[in-house]
């Protein structure tokens, strides 16, 4: 297995987290890897016999944001724009996008037999792309767009706030618009920091995402996974198709522009087949909540606040959006 094969998988790990920030923000962000300074692997137990990974969980589910989560919290970012932009005269409206794919259907790969029999490697799951997306927007006048995004070009050197509570006290950042102050990065970064950024303790967002990214790249280089990584490798090749990559292996089979034709099909047949025979998903699975578990027992009062303040956040966005 090649050591960066898992990496492959990125941009879809880390889709949920795009999807709710297009700043990055540095709060309480300082984490232990959660690595051992000796290198030992987690300990992780017998792994259960699992094959579809779409239902399953993973111990730092309750530190991030997923599925109606995203949904809910994108409304209220999108209704906290809104608010902004009223106090200038402007509204703001975003469609409601399309449903929240499902993030772990394919997390170590293709396991859904039927899935493989209808669609062969077709990801019909995620061809729709991001929730919420927001609706096109008119063309907007200078000021309207200036209020809304802030300033096109920014001064790195200038300093601009973290939080809410840091812009309400300094208004650093800010501009005087024909008399009006616009906050730094405009009503958008506004909404963003009432959100996920009230207080100049709030937990940068990024955080648990990143010990999520974290565990699977850790476990996809386990031992353990590893191992019954081969062992499937050696399964598909029974068939003759030579491939290390569980996640992707249409790159390696040449499915990529043909993912459901008769070909594609036949081998993710028994691609879902090898992983039920070899338990791949079970073994990961278990491997990298090990992993988890381990960051979140180094990481704990860090974890603990960031679960209290995504709490308070989703209540905030249970109001705003009329849900609560």
């Amino acid at each position: 297995m090649t050591p960066s094969r898992p990496s492959r998988t990125l941009p879809r790990l880390v889709a949920t987290a795009g999807l709710l920030t297009a700043l990055s923000l540095t709060g309480c962000s300082s984490t232990d890897s959660g690595a051992d300074s000796d290198g030992r692997e987690p300990e992780a137990g017998a792994a259960p016999q699992i094959l579809h990974s779409a239902e399953l969980t993973l111990p730092l589910d309750t530190y991030i944001a997923r599925g109606d989560r995203i949904t809910l919290l994108t409304r209220a970012q999108n209704t906290l724009i809104d608010q902004c932009m009223k106090r200038y005269g402007f509204r703001y409206a975003a469609a409601g996008g399309n449903a929240m794919p499902n993030d772990r259907a394919r997390l170590y790969g293709l396991s859904d037999a039927d899935q493989a029999t209808r669609h062969g490697y077709k990801n019909t799951d995620f061809a729709s792309g991001p929730g919420q997306q927001a609706a096109p927007q008119p063309q907007l006048g200078p000021n309207e767009a200036l209020f809304l995004s802030g300033e096109k070009e920014v001064d790195p050197s200038k300093p601009v706030p973290m939080s809410q509570e840091e812009a309400e006290q300094t208004g650093q950042g800010a501009i005087s618009v024909g008399g009006q102050q616009v906050p730094a990065g405009g009503c958008r970064r506004e909404s963003y920091l009432k959100l996920y950024a009230p207080t100049k303790d709030a937990v940068d967002i990024m955080l648990p995402q990143n010990m999520v990214t974290d565990s699977y790249l850790r476990s996809g280089e386990d031992s353990r996974v590893r191992k019954v990584t081969q062992e499937w490798s050696a399964c598909m090749a029974e068939k003759g198709y030579k491939t290390d990559d569980p996640v992707s292996p249409q790159a390696d089979l040449g499915f990529q522009s043909a993912q459901d034709s008769p070909q594609a099909i036949a081998a993710a047949q028994h691609d879902v087949s090898c992983k039920e025979r070899t338990n791949l998903v079970g073994v990961w699975h278990t491997v990298q909540t090990a992993y988890q578990n381990r960051l979140i027992e180094k990481n704990a009062e860090t974890l603990d606040l960031a679960k209290k303040q995504m709490e308070d956040r989703l209540r905030l966005a249970a109001q705003l959006t009329g849900t609560g």
